[in-house]
């Protein structure tokens, strides 16, 4: 709150800017009281009507609130960063790495002015250019193992990929298998597609295979999608032993296995991918957008053999055309000289910084979160309504995701997604899960009576 008061700052908007860092930055919580105007005027050496004035400027900017008889108070709804929506912990991004941005700019600069630089700035095959296949060939075989490149398609993002890979597998009607709480995205597509979501049970390690078993004798259904590693939304990783199980149910059925493995190269140790164990059956999904940023907008697919790779590719040049060239060359430039590698290790660190500082604010045996990953599982205390407390979280300026966004059964549990990256610093994520640490312990505010 000593910011410098020069000559050509007015006094109100210098007062006003110490504050507002103040708060945004944590050290001043929500519900502080603000000091008396009168007093912070004598402490201050200006008159009256400038810290009344400093103080409008903090209503006006949604920091501050008068509450009358008692004073001015730090409000719930903080804005973090300078948004008007609070803290963002619905939307599951990987936390920003130190100088992302110039590197960007560093790395695109670097193509263009390489001979041929010009080459990713025109249309390219659907399925990438044999240099970025190669390249991510090398990449995925690192957790996949030795990958021939036309195995391999390069796609403009998960979501394309799915979407494409969905219309090649699955005709409208057609039965989906997938865990009972799972990736939204996978909702979505069904519902375009005219697909049959079928929820398999789940628990704290994941899937449940038999559950599975049980579906393919009954009704096998033409492919079954799973996040094996640190899966969306409850974090669990499968054990080897269910993905040893799943498989062999698998190939007895005849069902594809759709593996979205978004969050693997985040994973210090996680047992092998369900296309080291089923390769002629599995179809292998890696996005850059959790391991380096989502602006790339690239996700790689390892498909079960060449063919496979090439039925992919024409779906794909119907959904999205091609991959951004610019950005398929860049994520090549990446791999080929560590920057790619050097950016999933700071990001997993943070995600790691980041899951340390909430397991010390939230309350302990609530939460199931992998120590790499980006985003946690809170289960609510008994007597929490999740829709209620998702409205109440936002009142106090946090957006999270209640478990109703995952559910394909219809009996959604009371819980909730928090994702730790969207939040720009440890000090605002430290403001923000106070903030709802405070939510948790005051269930008459959390969970109001619906009348």
């Amino acid at each position: 709150m000593d910011r410098r008061i020069s000559d050509t700052t007015p006094k109100y908007l210098a007062i006003a800017a110490g504050f507002a860092d103040l708060i945004r930055s944590g050290d001043l919580p929500a519900g502080t009281r603000l000091p008396p105007q009168r007093q912070l005027a004598l402490e201050r050496g200006v008159d009256l009507t400038t810290v009344t004035r400093a103080y409008t400027e903090l209503k006006r900017m949604g920091l501050v609130e008068g509450r009358p008889g008692s004073g001015s108070f730090v409000r719930a709804a903080v804005a973090a960063a300078g948004g008007s929506a609070g803290f963002d912990l619905s939307m599951n991004v990987p936390p920003q790495p130190a100088g992302l941005g110039e590197g960007i700019a560093e790395g695109i600069a670097k193509l263009l002015a390489t001979p041929g630089g010009i080459s990713p700035l025109t249309y390219q095959p659907a399925g990438g250019v044999p240099r970025d296949r190669a390249a991510a060939a090398r990449w995925l075989g690192r957790r996949l193992g030795r990958l021939e490149q036309d195995r391999v398609i390069v796609a403009a993002g998960v979501q394309s990929a799915l979407f494409a890979l969905m219309d090649l597998l699955l005709g409208p009607g057609d039965s989906l298998a997938c865990a009972a709480l799972t990736y939204p995205g996978l909702k979505t597509i069904a519902a375009q597609r005219g697909l049959r979501l079928v929820g398999l049970a789940q628990d704290a390690e994941g899937l449940d295979p038999a559950a599975f078993e049980d579906l393919c004798r009954a009704t096998p259904p033409k492919a079954l999608y799973l996040v094996p590693t640190i899966g969306n939304p409850t974090t669990a990783t499968l054990p080897p032993a269910r993905r040893q199980a799943i498989v062999a149910t698998a190939r007895r059925h005849g069902v594809a296995l759709v593996e979205d493995d978004a969050y693997g190269a985040l994973a210090e140790a996680a047992p092998p991918p369900l296309a080291v164990l089923a390769p002629e059956i599995t179809w292998h999904l890696a996005t850059l957008s959790k391991c380096a940023t989502p602006a790339l907008r690239i996700a790689y697919v390892a498909a079960p053999d060449p063919h496979a790779a090439l039925r992919l590719a024409a779906g794909l040049r119907a959904v999205s055309l091609m991959a951004s060239p610019l950005t398929a060359a860049l994520a090549t430039q990446w791999i080929d000289d560590g920057t790619l590698d050097a950016l999933t290790a700071a990001i997993q660190a943070e995600n790691q910084a980041r899951q340390r500082l909430a397991a010390t604010l939230l309350p302990a045996g609530a939460v199931t979160a992998n120590p790499d990953g980006n985003h946690l599982w809170l289960t609510l205390p008994a007597g929490f309504g999740r829709a209620s407390f998702v409205a109440a979280a936002r009142e106090a300026g946090l957006l999270v995701v209640a478990s109703d966004a995952f559910d394909v059964t219809g009996a959604a549990p009371e819980a909730v997604r928090l994702s730790l990256g969207g939040v720009p610093d440890r000090a605002a994520l430290r403001h923000a899960l106070t903030l709802l640490a405070d939510l948790l312990r005051r269930p008459a505010v959390a969970a109001p009576a619906i009348v």
